[in-house]
């Protein structure tokens, strides 16, 4: 009889698998921990690691995922606007999220974990777009998505390099008039008939 991923006891070992990945991942680089090193530490077989992840690059993909979708708090987007609020909100929680891993992380996650906020920023800005526009073009949404999900993370890893000494809202508060105002420029000119 298989289990469904949704069992208590296998959700259970799924949880069991990622925190032991999580500690491994504070003592060793990731290029460095293998799937035995999990499976010891989890005290389950192999087997049991490949029911719930491809690979350990999967459970990496999963285990950041699974962090940052904590950090962030994505249901407090669900129903809210593009806005100062909103903006600080997200790039407090990107700097968090950082600053938690790289206290338990090294140094080769990062393309992974760039990649995972991006991905992550992008739904959930376009949500927060299509929102607040719901008769733009989708694809204009999407870029605009785009755009803002790779400035805002830029901006997270300007921060962490240079700035660490500016609290995040503080540091972020001072560009979200430029993005914002792009915004309502679009806006006002589409109520006054005015071409972009």
């Amino acid at each position: 009889m298989t289990q469904s991923k949704t069992d208590p006891r296998v959700l259970r070992t799924r949880r069991v698998i990622m925190d032991s990945f999580i500690d491994l991942s504070g003592e060793k680089e990731f290029k460095d921990i293998t799937v035995k090193d999990i499976t010891s530490k989890a005290m389950i077989n192999r087997a049991t690691f490949y029911y719930h992840f491809e690979d350990i690059y999967d459970l990496l993909e999963k285990a950041l995922l699974e962090v940052w979708s904590v950090n962030l708090g994505a249901q407090y987007y669900q129903n809210n606007a593009l806005n100062t609020e909103a903006l600080v909100h997200v790039f407090k929680a990107i700097t968090n999220f950082q600053l938690s891993l790289s206290t338990r992380c090294h140094r080769g996650y990062e393309d992974t974990i760039a990649r995972i906020i991006r991905e992550q920023l992008e739904n959930i800005f376009y949500k927060m777009l299509v929102k607040q526009r719901p008769t733009e073009d989708e694809q204009a949404l999407k870029v605009a998505a785009v755009m803002l999900s790779w400035g805002i993370y830029g901006a997270s890893v300007e921060w962490k390099r240079n700035s660490k000494n500016v609290a995040p809202e503080e540091f972020i508060k001072s560009a979200i008039p430029f993005i914002l105002s792009g915004i309502d420029a679009r806006l006002t000119n589409e109520q006054l008939g005015v071409e972009n």
